[in-house]
């Protein structure tokens, strides 16, 4: 990335992975720093305020979950990338809920990683306002003509699919809830299900295989994640 180092805090109270995250991160052209446990994180951040926060939420003497919601209130802007284990599905979702920008899930792959963490830094550093088209691979959004193509091919969608194609496109390369999709496109707690015909629906017509995605993809238990622009 151009422009001064980015700094990276890692607040996890496990020595491995602290270490395979330095070696990895450094390798990459990241500072980082480390705090081992919700005190010293708390202090660190509002010492030097670093650009991303990795966070564990499996700290020794808070919650993640409570770091979120402090330093949302405090810094709405710092990304924030959630460590976690892969099968605490409720864990994620409350973290995305309460502003996480990401989550991985250990073990994880460092290349896919840092590709989460370009994508949050990226949010951090755009402007307010949507670019007018957007586009991914064959896929492009005219999110001003509210015309949607696959290579160059019109494709006709329902209001409420190019509603929640939108809201992909609004936030693409992040995992967005269902609840926050549902809350997003229906205006309230609508039943899950909906939101699943839709997205198959959806996938129908813009994917060329709608069972094997590129586009769309599932997280499973948590939402869905648009892929990115490349």
């Amino acid at each position: 990335m151009n422009g001064p180092m980015v700094r990276i805090l890692i607040v996890d109270d496990e020595p491995p992975i602290r270490r395979l995250l330095r070696v990895g991160l450094t390798s990459e052209g990241f500072a980082v720093d480390e705090a081992t446990n919700a005190r010293t994180a708390i202090e660190h951040v509002a010492a030097e305020k670093p650009d991303l926060i990795l966070l564990d939420l499996g700290l020794p003497d808070m919650p993640g979950h409570e770091l979120i919601g402090r330093w949302r209130t405090e810094l709405p802007d710092l990304p924030i990338v959630v460590l976690s284990s892969r099968t605490d599905e409720a864990g994620i979702v409350r973290a995305l809920e309460l502003g996480a920008d990401d989550y991985m899930s250990k073990p994880f792959g460092m290349k896919e990683l840092v590709a989460r963490i370009r994508v949050a830094l990226r949010h951090k550093l755009q402007q307010q306002g949507e670019k007018p088209i957007f586009q991914t691979g064959e896929l492009s959004v005219d999110l001003v003509k509210r015309i949607v193509k696959v290579a160059d091919r019109e494709i006709k969608l329902s209001p409420k699919e190019y509603d929640i194609l939108r809201v992909l496109v609004q936030h693409a390369g992040k995992v967005l809830t269902h609840q926050y999709l549902l809350s997003q496109v229906w205006g309230g707690s609508t039943d899950v299900q909906y939101l699943r015909v839709y997205v198959r629906q959806l996938r129908q017509k813009i994917e060329r295989q709608p069972d094997q995605p590129e586009y769309i993809t599932t997280e499973t238990g948590v939402g869905y994640r648009l892929r990115d622009v490349e």
